[in-house]
């Protein structure tokens, strides 16, 4: 179940990797529009097509060289992920408490920390192994949610839902990750809560500056050694 969670996580930072044939024949005006003119799910679609595209025939080379897969990640996946509005419901209350530095701060060393963490779990996915399901229902600026279904090793289905809101400059952007019914940012802002009541604000942000992805491991098993 960790390992499964733990790949399903990669796709948390790097939205999705590979898509069915049946949306592969998708009309390209529609996915390579303005991300202003694009709803979610084809945003879904772009970044997994694009993601596809750097990954497939280079996997021995990224596997031995984070930073370039990190880059891919940052250039196909950053532009469509709200990343300040995500660590601030990451930060929960303490948002109110922290100045705009340490807001800034923050949201900069947490996706680092998850990016380098996570990011080797992305060459594990092979193009089909996800589908898009199609999108019911009405667009609601404030939350939209796009689900997806994710074949894993073992051949089971995982559930891994995006929400989506729209930006002051109109455009679509991801804020969260729900894998299984488990949210991404609900999930951080208990172990950030937990940490920032331990250690403080700066303290927290120090640690994930300087040791990154080892401090989100931390704070995980202590997490879990609370339960």
């Amino acid at each position: 179940m960790l390992r499964r969670l733990a790949l399903a996580t990669a796709l948390a930072i790097g939205a999705i990797v590979a898509a069915p044939a049946a949306f592969a024949a998708q009309d390209a005006a529609s996915t390579n529009a303005p991300a202003s003119q694009r709803a979610p799910e084809q945003i879904v679609q772009s970044i997994a097509d694009q993601l596809a595209n750097a990954i497939d025939g280079h996997r021995e080379e990224l596997k031995h060289n984070q930073e370039k897969l990190i880059n891919i990640i940052d250039e196909v996946f950053l532009p469509n992920f709200d990343v300040d509005y995500a660590s601030i419901l990451v930060l929960g209350q303490h948002a109110r408490e922290a100045t705009p530095d340490q807001r800034n701060r923050f949201a900069k060393a947490f996706y680092n920390s998850i990016t380098h963490r996570y990011a080797q779990g992305l060459l594990d996915y092979t193009r089909g192994r996800v589908k898009v399901l199609p999108f019911n229902g009405d667009l609601n600026d404030k939350r939209t949610v796009v689900r997806t279904q994710v074949v894993m090793d073992d051949g089971k289905l995982v559930s891994i839902d995006y929400a989506f809101r729209k930006s002051r400059s109109g455009d679509w952007k991801a804020y969260d990750v729900i894998i299984e019914g488990i949210s991404y940012v609900t999930n951080y802002r208990n172990q950030v809560d937990a940490e920032i009541r331990k250690v403080g604000i700066d303290q927290l942000i120090k640690n994930l500056e300087t040791q990154g992805e080892n401090a989100l491991k931390t704070m995980e098993q202590e997490s879990k050694g609370a339960q």
